[in-house]
């Protein structure tokens, strides 16, 4: 057993003083405010491990070099691909492991990878043929983070059109190949990874494979997919079947309580009405979405429908929890012209609890008793942070990554506070990938 004396924490929707907790086995085992007794100090405010609910991890190697034009979401996806030519399982190994650390030295605890670059850049299976899925695991395994990997079925360039390129390695050719590859992944340990399935997008499956993913919605799977996140591809999808995605999820038994739409962002009235219904998680990921100028999603117009907001990082041109969740509260004051359309507090349960909830972990982001032990400490004397009043606000709307000094992962210390160490590989790793 170990304990852990808290300056200020986030426990039960407010921030308390000198809470105590206790871990035993990698669980919260007693959580006591104004304590008296000791434990090992963590001074600054300590909140909840923090989800990421969407991510690529090879696109951190894109960080930076996608600026010099002006572009689109489709001449940035060329850049990608360049990336994604490159990549077999051992760079991908290390690539994601830096990746991985620097999400833990930002806070996050656990991570939905969306993944989808399967096999050799003509298409050909590796010898294992989870070779880059296994990668990931282990890659999440090193780095201190728990894993959803989200194996992801892509068939199509585009409603119905053949992959081309390095879209070859995204697909195993049929939807049933695809599961019976699926079939053949194991998580490391149960207790910190598990695999849940994805629909890259309505243009990447035919319509007439979507069905397939129904029975993992029945059995309570982790189900993502990339929803409306461009104009351009709604039209398709209109063009293609006469629907929008949204409708055409629903019609397939996509929707459900452990879907996640990732993105949602150009959506119908009739799109919200249908997610809320369906009780769906929206996985937004707000610097990416600007990043790339997709555009800002009607987060509160689905929460009020009956969505459950979560948050993803996707193209890591920022890896920043309290980045993401400040971005969804600016994003809609810009758009609206008023302010206060999220509280604090809201936006860090979609930070935490419910992100992990959409990722299968149901047990984790909460300083509560029966709890995955995961705490994040955040320095309250920073440049960022000093003079901010150190409750909610602090962390949701002063707070970076950067203010990170201690992350605790299912009761291990898996950061210390040296962000120069994540940086430094950060460089190795993405050095050998540009080199090749």
């Amino acid at each position: 057993m170990s304990a852990y004396l808290l300056e200020h924490a986030w426990v039960g929707g407010r921030v308390q003083d000198t809470v105590r907790v206790e871990v035993e086995h990698g669980r919260i085992t007693s959580v006591e405010a104004d304590a008296t007794r000791t434990g090992v100090p963590l001074r600054g405010l300590t909140l909840p491990g923090f989800a990421n609910t969407h991510s690529h991890a090879f696109h951190r190697a894109l960080r930076g070099r996608t600026q010099a034009d002006r572009g689109t979401f489709w001449t940035w996806r060329e850049q990608m691909y360049a990336v994604a030519g490159q990549l077999d399982p051992d760079t991908y190994y290390e690539l994601a492991r830096a990746t991985y650390a620097e999400m833990v030295a930002a806070g996050y605890t656990s991570v939905g990878e969306f993944h989808y670059l399967h096999h050799q850049p003509d298409g050909t299976p590796y010898d294992d043929p989870n070779a880059m899925g296994n990668a990931l695991l282990a890659a999440a395994r090193d780095a201190g983070i728990r894993i959803t990997l989200l194996d992801t079925l892509y068939l199509s360039s585009g409603f119905g059109a053949a992959p081309e390129g390095v879209q070859r390695r995204f697909s195993d050719g049929s939807a049933e190949a695809w599961q019976e590859r699926v079939a053949g992944l194991a998580p490391l340990t149960g207790a910190d990874s598990l695999i849940g399935v994805a629909a890259h997008s309505v243009r990447a499956v035919p319509a007439d494979s979507l069905k397939g993913f129904a029975p993992y919605v029945e059995e309570g799977v982790p189900v993502h997919v990339h929803l409306s996140e461009q104009v351009e591809e709604n039209a398709a999808c209109v063009a293609a079947h006469g629907v929008t995605p949204t409708r055409l999820l629903a019609d397939h038994g996509v929707l459900g309580p452990t879907t996640s739409a990732v993105h949602a962002t150009h959506l119908t009235d009739e799109d919200i009405r249908l997610l809320g219904e369906a009780r769906v998680f929206a996985s937004f990921c707000p610097t990416t979405e600007r990043d790339l100028g997709d555009g800002i999603g009607p987060a509160r117009a689905l929460q009020q429908a009956g969505s459950i907001l979560t948050l993803g990082s996707d193209s890591h041109a920022v890896i920043d929890a309290f980045e993401e969740m400040r971005a969804v509260e600016m994003d809609e004051r810009l758009a609206s012209r008023t302010r206060g359309h999220w509280t604090a507090a809201e936006l860090l349960l979609a930070g935490t609890a419910d992100g992990h909830r959409s990722l299968g972990f149901a047990d984790a982001g909460e300083i509560a008793v029966g709890q995955r032990a995961d705490l994040v400490t955040v320095d309250l004397a920073s440049p960022r942070t000093a003079g901010t009043g150190g409750d909610e606000h602090t962390a949701v709307f002063a707070a970076s990554g950067a203010d990170v000094t201690h992350v605790i992962v299912d009761g291990t210390v898996v950061f210390d506070g040296d962000h120069d160490r994540v940086g430094r590989s950060l460089v190795d790793a993405i050095g050998k990938v540009w080199s090749r």
